[in-house]
């Protein structure tokens, strides 16, 4: 009987020895991130605002750490699916989500969301911060904004403008200018910024209200044309563009806002390894001149600071959806 508790404890010691063994080589995993290639899920097609910036920063991560940063484009549902997907992924570090303000207004867009995320995410970083701008077709026949809202207002219903889908910053964007404005246009959803903004140039589509970051270089080539950014100040890559307080609508304030996150259960020194890595990304010249370019400032926030904007931005959309009356079209 003794013999037998002995050879039991020796495999119970056997046990914790071989447990201690595997946290210690998932701590030395950890604390020599990345030692891999990282994915970063980013919920819209190609060509969107949220790739504008991603792309760069994946560019600079890989020089910086000799690591690759993927770049996963699933688009769909107005960002969420790929939010959903990455919600999933395991909390190893090697798979992150960029999002943005999108995510803060889906709660009060989609109902049965399969994830939250505030409760399913953990905040990393602020990453950009961008003003929407109001852009057109060049053909349209308005050379400044009061052409432009004097024609929409001799028209009603006739115009259209697209979105990077139903409950994005694009779609809420364009019905408070409705609000505000006293007007009516037609919203046209679309899988992601990129493909409306196709459109957009190809005529198909009368107007967008988008972020800086994917409209800047359409708008620097002339494909398409800016008459005017939200807020109460014009943006210094585009000085010639009135901003919403000077063409009369002073409370008109949209900015399109990207983030980082990693899923729930991601360990701390991961997180901590990931957010010195980006604060240094940072530091870069060939990124503060892609930033600049696109009219955004760089992070600036903490991991707590990031956290408590993201809810802040939940709250806030949801009083905006109610008052508007938004619906998924």
């Amino acid at each position: 009987m003794t013999d037998l508790r002995i050879q039991r404890r020796g495999v119970l010691l056997g046990a914790a020895a071989a447990g201690l063994g595997l946290a210690s080589s998932n701590s030395w995993a950890q604390s020599t991130w990345p030692s891999k290639p990282v994915t970063v899920v980013v919920p819209f097609p190609a060509g969107g605002g949220t790739d504008a910036f991603a792309r760069p920063l994946a560019a600079q991560f890989s020089k910086s750490t000799g690591k690759t940063l993927v770049i996963d484009n699933r688009g769909g549902a107005g960002g969420t699916l790929g939010a959903s997907i990455a919600s999933k992924a395991a909390p190893d570090g090697y798979t992150l989500f960029m999002g943005a303000v999108h995510h803060a207004i889906a709660p009060a867009m989609y109902p049965k969301l399969d994830y939250d995320i505030e409760k399913d995410f953990i905040p990393l970083a602020l990453l950009a911060n961008v003003p929407q701008v109001l852009v057109v077709n060049p053909k349209t026949p308005s050379t400044n904004f009061k052409q432009f809202l004097d024609y929409i207002k001799r028209n009603p219903a006739k115009l259209n403008y697209g979105s990077a889908g139903a409950g994005t910053s694009h779609h809420l964007a364009g019905e408070l200018f409705k609000q505000q404005t006293g007007t009516f246009i037609t919203h046209i959803p679309y899988r992601g910024a990129g493909p409306a903004l196709q459109d957009l140039i190809g005529g198909n589509v009368d107007m967008m209200f988008d972020g800086l970051g994917s409209s800047a270089n359409h708008i620097k080539s002339g494909r398409i044309k800016a008459l005017m950014v939200s807020g109460p100040k014009r943006n210094p890559a585009f000085p010639d563009v009135p901003c919403a307080s000077e063409v009369g609508l002073p409370d008109y304030t949209v900015t399109t806002w990207y983030g980082l996150w990693a899923p729930k259960g991601t360990a701390a020194d991961v997180q901590a390894r990931i957010v010195d890595e980006i604060k240094r990304l940072g530091t870069a010249d060939e990124l503060k001149a892609v930033w600049a370019s696109n009219g955004a400032d760089y992070g600036g926030m903490t991991q707590q600071q990031f956290g408590a904007f993201v809810s802040s931005e939940v709250k806030r959309w949801a009083a905006v959806v109610k008052a508007s009356g938004a619906k998924l079209d």
